[in-house]
């Protein structure tokens, strides 16, 4: 005779397998090389400093109640 197999058990392990494969293609299909991370982060660096020095100093803003 064959063995006993807990379908509940093979059911879960081919879900976890697939959500693998998934995970893994979505690491590849959406994930960024570390100079695309870099790059990224000079330009948002970039954007602040260009923002921060556009701000007016000394200044309150008033809020409208």
């Amino acid at each position: 005779m064959g063995d006993i197999v807990n379908l509940r058990q093979v059911r879960k392990a081919r879900a976890r397998s697939e959500a693998d494969r998934r995970a893994q293609q979505n690491r590849i299909d959406h994930g960024l090389s570390k100079s695309q991370k870099q790059q990224a982060e000079a330009v948002k660096q970039a954007q602040k400093r260009t923002l921060d020095s556009h701000m007016r100093q000394g200044s309150e803003i008033e809020t409208l109640p």
